[in-house]
This record gives C-alpha cells, structure tokens and sequence, in this order.
C-alpha cells in the first residue's frame, strides 16, 4: 500500500510540475533562510573565539590605570601576584612608540614592547629563530631586542638580523631573535614590533610605571578564586580606591559571546521560520486545491474499495514530498549561501550533522503537518457525492 502511494504522489506532483514548483519555492526559502544563517552566526563565533583563545584563555590581563600617587604596579606587586596558587607566571608589559635605525635606515613609528622570560616561556610558539627576553636580560637591563617578521625582512632584506646591531631611540641595543609571522588578529598583528626586556623598554621609552600585566593560569579551571586572589592585591596596591584598574579574564569573555550568539541564532532562526511557516501554508493551499480538483478520482477509488486510509496517507505523502524536496534544494542553497560568505568574509565554515537533521526532519514535519488536514478531507469524502462531479 505504501509503495502504490508513494508512486501515485509522485505521479501527481510531476503532473503539475509549475503549481508544485512554486509550492516548493516557499519551504526552500525557508530551509536556506535558516541553514544560512545558522552556518554563518557558527562560523563566525568560531572564527572570533578562535581568535580570543589565541590571546591566551588560560591567562587573565590586568590593566592598572592607578592613583595620583601611584600610577601602575611595583616590582613588589608582580612578586605578590606571581606567588598567587595556581598562578605559573607573570608577564609585565610596556609599551610606545618610537624610531629605530639600521645602516642609515630609518623606521619612525616602529611600536616597542617590552616583556620578560615568563612570555617567552609561555609562548613558545611565538620565536621563528634565535632566542627571546630571559631572566637575565630583565635582572641586568640587557640591551637586546626581537623583531616582529616584517620589520626583520625590510630592515636587512632577507638577511640574518640576529647579532646585528640596532639603535632604538638613541640607545644601542643587539637583535637576539625573530618573532614569526602571524595574521592579524583582533589586538592586531607582532609582525612590525619590536620586544626588548621590559626593564631595559621602560628606560628606553621612558616609561615609569607597569600598568598592563599578563598573568598566567597553571589550572584555568581556578579561574574564579585566582581573579578573587589577584583582585585582593590589586586593592591592597591602590588602597581600595574605585577604578584603579580592570582585571579581564578571556574565558569570561569566550562564554558570553558563545551566549550572545546563541540567542542570536536562536533569534535569526525564529524569523527565517517564519518564511518556512508561510511555505507550509502554501502547502496546505495547494493539497486544498488539489483535493477539490480530483473529487472524482477519490470518489472512483473509494467506489472501488479504496480505504480512507489509503486515500489519506496519499494525500499527506505527496504533502510530504514536495516539503522534503524544497527542504533538500534549501538545504543545499543554503550550504553554499554559507561557504561563499565565508570565503568573502574569511571566517570558519561550519556545518554540523545535526544542522542537516534539523532541516530535513523539519521539512518532514512541515509537509506532515500542513498537508494532514487536505488529507484527511480527502479520505472522507462520500464516494456517492464525489461521483456526482463526473
């Protein structure tokens, strides 16, 4: 029975192949409407968390903006925050922007960081060759830099910069090392830098006081009682005065975009479904009329001892088909609606198996449920007064 049915649907869609194009048009726009966005909101987060974890999600970033009286961090403060549990390192920045000169070449604007041995540790990853800033170059004020890719490459035009000397705001200092090459990222790209120790920076630059300081979580998952740790000293540092300074764990953040974009997705979807809602009805209008138009079929078929079961699960499969083959079509439009805006773009493209199920068993379930009330006038009508249109 169901595979006679099944025929029977087939056979009735392809013969008013116009009115059942313009059926599937409305569930497709729909389908593609949700997938698409769904696909792009997914890769887009992924792309941005992508890119926060990057600065570190197992670390927290403290931004002192101080007091009159004391305007950023001791040495003193840095210790007491290294000794905090769970804490593996501290990493103190500097930063300005100043010139730099190399046989005769001058680079104004160059922007110089300065760091110590705990960064380097911690990111590895971050040396193309040669060495970085080590304990012993922040103890004794070591005149030594690292330079960011680019600034290697048009500086000394492919040659080997380490040992070589360089003159940064006046002040003679020895390339150590290379940083890799990085893309950009959302606090911007190390490839035009400059990192010398952040004791030997602060003279060079003149600055006086630390007031970004990077520390390093060894048991992320202590991210709570270690900001409550660090927020105890920072207080004690600045005398419990309001606004002294910002502490911002990227974990933190990681979750609230992850739930922003959830109810984003959740938001979008809900009115893409409204097109698929409105394909629904055209559904239902289209299997109104079909019923109406073949009267006379169904009556000859119940006069022959056709149930009305038959004649309902014919009806709601055809309903079924076409909400399934406007799904599939939008299901695909949509896919490379994603891909191409990703590649545009230039974020992840995400496509999950459990988004595919979605629109598929949603597509099922529109057919279904738009096409059982047609169904169910057609399985009761009374054969007498259908073949009364004869």
């Amino acid at each position: 029975m169901l595979q006679e049915s099944m025929k029977m649907a087939w056979s009735n869609i392809t013969h008013n192949k116009m009115r059942s194009f313009l059926t599937v048009l409305g569930v497709l726009i729909g389908v593609s409407s949700i997938i698409a966005l769904i696909t792009i909101v997914q890769g887009a987060t992924g792309s941005i968390t992508s890119q926060i974890s990057s600065l570190g999600a197992n670390k927290i970033t403290i931004t002192a903006m101080g007091t009159r009286l004391k305007q950023g961090l001791s040495e003193k403060d840095l210790e007491q925050l290294s000794r905090v549990n769970n804490v593996s390192g501290v990493s103190p920045t500097v930063s300005g922007k100043t010139s730099i000169v190399y046989n005769r070449h001058v680079k104004t604007g160059v922007s110089v960081q300065g760091k110590n041995d705990v960064y380097f540790k911690t990111e590895q990853e971050s040396l193309a060759r040669g060495r970085g800033v080590n304990i012993l170059d922040v103890n004794t004020k070591n005149q030594i830099a690292v330079l960011g890719s680019d600034l290697a490459k048009e500086l000394f035009f492919g040659g080997e910069p380490i040992g070589q000397p360089l003159l940064i705001n006046g002040n003679t200092v020895t390339i150590v090392g290379v940083l890799n090459a990085t893309s950009g990222s959302i606090t911007g790209s190390t490839n035009d830098i400059v990192i010398m120790p952040y004791t030997s920076a602060m003279k060079t630059l003149g600055v006086r006081n630390i007031t970004n300081i990077d520390v390093y979580m060894s048991d992320p998952t202590k991210s709570e009682s270690i900001i409550n740790d660090v927020t105890t000293i920072l207080n004690s540092a600045f005398n419990y005065r309001e606004n002294t300074f910002n502490v911002l764990n990227m974990q933190n953040i990681i979750d609230v975009i992850g739930n922003i974009t959830g109810m984003l997705t959740l938001l979008l979807a809900g009115i893409a479904s409204i097109s698929l809602l409105v394909g629904g009805i055209g559904i239902m209008n289209m299997m109104l009329v079909s019923v109406t138009e073949r009267t006379t079929e169904i009556g000859l078929r119940k006069a022959l001892g056709a149930e009305p079961a038959q004649i309902q699960l014919q009806f709601l499969i055809e309903s079924i088909f076409i909400s399934l083959f406007g799904g599939i079509l939008g299901l695909i439009i949509g896919i490379l609606v994603a891909l191409a805006a990703s590649i545009i773009m230039e974020f992840s493209f995400i496509i999950t198996a459990w988004t595919i199920i979605l629109a598929v068993g949603f597509s099922a379930a529109v057919g279904m449920i738009f096409g059982l009330a047609p169904a169910r006038k057609a399985s009761r009508l009374n054969p007498i007064d259908a073949l009364r249109h004869v």
